[in-house]
């Protein structure tokens, strides 16, 4: 078993790092505080490779593999995890939904849209009474002739306001439960799809999330994506790499806190020596890089499996489950570490502390991650 990376996949993490911090950092502060996405950064991701990172290159994508997809999400979210996730929702939801499970003449009409930076893409299955418990949409779709007619509505879509391209998960047949769902692709311009409700976040501010509204959209036949009553299945196969994703997110922000953490710690002086020196700022940091390691180990790990074509459930969700709750306390020791100066906007770890909380709640809660583990347990032993 070959832990290292190869020449090619250090090469990769390093044109990422130099890609966020001449085109990221500069913006963080300002998107930040706005609660806006910085427009003129969607085509340069585009130009990187970074909106098409595991689409094949007969759809224009990078072709890079699900381990190569994590150490690039791990280097951009540990500079800025609001850019970190909108790659993370585009890649592993919109366009890998239609990836995997759109039909040949759909791939190439919007993947190759997607990948340029044309647009970025949303992925709409959350509503208001449909969150943790996900079959419970009332999202409708009635066949009439050569259209699907839409009506209901969904929230917390991140790229939702932004994106001119779609999946959205609605009820077919409501008399079949998880197998009455459907998906489908949507456009924005299609008579009746609406933005609503932008929201106003405590973290990952400059990350569009908003309401999409949908009030008798025609959607031709042929946008039905994958077979009529499949949807849902197909939603848990496209959520068991976006937990990866989530994973890799999680990782940049413990990344980003602790390393910050450490500079800091190595040269703030208190007591006449570096605060470096006290064993109480040691263990701190013993124990975040030692957590930061293991939950690499889980996220890499279900990511090659997943390039071996298995399946992920339980893999996909320790990985989610443990990053992500390591983001949130290595993010809080951070602060700790910082003191006073931890609170304030002068100096990073404030906003890892505030954007790391997403982490345990989007893509499946802490809680839902712990249930899928334990029933993959059961079934096992």
């Amino acid at each position: 078993m070959d832990f290292r990376l190869t020449e090619e996949q250090k090469a990769l993490k390093e044109s990422i790092r130099h890609f966020a911090e001449k085109e990221i950092r500069p913006l963080i502060k300002e998107a930040d505080e706005k609660g806006e996405w910085p427009a003129s950064l969607t085509r340069k991701l585009g130009k990187m490779g970074l909106l098409g990172i595991i689409i094949p290159p007969e759809y224009d994508g990078a072709g890079y593999s699900n381990v190569d997809y994590v150490l690039i999400l791990e280097e951009i979210s540990k500079v800025d995890p609001s850019v970190g996730l909108v790659v993370a929702a585009h890649n592993s939801l919109c366009c890998n939904h239609i990836n995997l499970f759109g039909n040949e003449t759909q791939k190439k009409r919007y993947l190759p849209r997607l990948v340029s930076g044309e647009t970025l893409g949303a992925w709409a299955l959350t509503e208001a009474g449909a969150g943790s418990d996900a079959a419970a949409i009332k999202t409708r779709a009635v066949r009439k002739g050569d259209y699907w007619v839409l009506n209901g509505s969904k929230m917390f879509i991140t790229n939702g306001s932004l994106a001119q391209i779609a999946v959205v998960m609605a009820v077919t047949d409501p008399e079949k439960g998880r197998q009455g769902i459907s998906a489908f692709i949507l456009e924005k311009g299609m008579k009746g799809f609406k933005v609503g409700k932008k929201e106003n976040k405590l973290g990952i501010r400059a990350a569009d999330t908003a309401e999409l509204i949908f009030e008798d959209v025609e959607v031709p036949a042929d946008n039905l994506l994958g077979e009529e009553g499949t949807g849902y299945r197909a939603a848990m196969t496209v959520l068991d790499g976006g937990r990866v994703s989530i994973a890799a997110f999680s990782l940049g922000i413990a990344a980003g806190a602790l390393e910050a953490s450490l500079k800091y710690a190595r040269e703030r002086v208190q007591f006449d020596q570096p605060i470096i020196n006290f064993q109480a700022i040691q263990w701190m940091l013993a124990d975040g890089f030692t957590e930061l390691e293991a939950a690499r180990l889980l996220t890499l790990k279900a990511a090659y499996l997943e390039d071996q074509g298995k399946k992920i459930p339980k893999e996909s969700a320790m990985a989610k489950l443990f990053a992500s709750e390591l983001a949130v306390r290595a993010a809080s020791t951070a602060v700790q570490i910082f003191g006073g100066y931890g609170f304030t906007k002068d100096y990073p770890v404030e906003k890892f502390y505030r954007d790391a909380k997403l982490a345990t709640i989007g893509e499946g809660t802490s809680e839902i991650q712990r249930w899928i583990i334990a029933q993959r347990i059961l079934a096992e032993y």
